[in-house]
């Protein structure tokens, strides 16, 4: 029996990689730029590239296209619900009157409707303080950020403030991996697996009243180990990170934690330790919405994260 012949759309095949060319092209120009390549030296480049150097006034238009294009994405209207929202900062050095400090860059990703990630917002704050947070949501909202069940974040300033008054009718889950860290800083090295354990073992129970239950005993257990510290910030935080009970348990072990914004944090990293300090803030946000466009473009967006329909059950 003959293998069975393939075919495929070469216009297809043509367009797909025209686009991935684009993408790739259209984030290098910035980073050159941003990393300060002259004009001079990208001319150069072109020509070792392609066999014929590319003018300084296509150089510049084509970063001129590149950062349109960019901030364009940046901004676009968001056109459906998406009840699963995580938020989460990153730091990165930039120039200040004539001295060097850190910015955050606010990064969100959400679930759609349709139960596919997608990179819904990036802007730049002073700090990750309670008025940043909630000009970041109010800017989510203006564009149309609607149908939020759930915002998952790290414990920061005012955090449940911003989202009350900004979207009253979403709960507050706390990151999960990043409180489990907050409480073995305050358990010495030799202790921190076990105590590690007792942690997870409060989130692999099978209900709210069984979480709370074993989080009192693991409080109780780190009391009796003379950790009053760490025992004092389970009782104060361990709440916070129990919305996600409230949710289908088939959500439950994607919802409760930021790691779906830790890959997204990840390549933000790689691409802006290559430029090192930004002259501006601006610039900064610019390199780290081109690297999450990329990757939103990529299989990364193109994956079901979530099956939303139980929501409705």
């Amino acid at each position: 029996m003959s293998d069975p012949i393939v075919t495929f759309d070469e216009d297809a095949v043509r367009g797909e990689l025209r686009e991935l060319v684009r993408r790739t092209v259209e984030e290098a120009m910035i980073e050159m730029h941003l990393a300060g390549v002259s004009t001079r030296r990208i001319e150069d480049v072109s020509e070792i590239l392609w066999g014929s150097s590319v003018s300084a006034a296509t150089v510049s238009n084509l970063n001129e296209k590149a950062f349109e294009s960019v901030e364009e994405w940046r901004c676009r209207p968001l056109a459906c619900d998406y009840p699963y929202v995580f938020v989460d900062g990153i730091y990165l050095k930039r120039s200040w009157g004539g001295s060097f400090e850190s910015v955050a860059v606010m990064v969100a990703i959400g679930v759609n409707d349709d139960g596919y990630r997608e990179v819904i917002g990036a802007a730049e704050g002073f700090t990750e303080s309670a008025e940043c947070r909630r000009e970041f949501l109010s800017w989510l909202k203006g564009r149309g950020l609607s149908g939020v069940r759930m915002i998952t974040g790290d414990k920061v300033a005012a955090m449940t403030g911003a989202i009350a008054e900004v979207f009253p009718d979403a709960a507050y889950q706390r990151c999960t991996v990043r409180f489990y860290r907050n409480v073995l800083a305050k358990v010495p090295k030799s202790r921190r697996a076990k105590a590690a354990a007792m942690l997870k073992a409060i989130h692999a129970q099978e209900s709210l009243g069984a979480s709370t239950e074993k989080a009192d005993a693991v409080a109780a257990s780190l009391d009796g180990m003379k950790l009053r510290e760490a025992a004092t910030c389970v009782r104060g935080g361990v709440a916070e990170t129990l919305t996600y009970t409230r949710f289908p348990m088939g959500h439950w072990r994607r919802i409760r934690t930021n790691n779906a914004i830790e890959r997204l944090n990840r390549e933000i990293r790689r691409r802006t330790r290559v430029v090192g300090t930004f002259p501006d803030g601006k610039s900064a946000l610019m390199l780290v919405t081109a690297r999450l466009k990329y990757v939103a473009d990529s299989e990364w967006g193109s994956r079901r994260y979530l099956d939303v329909s139980l929501l409705d059950e």
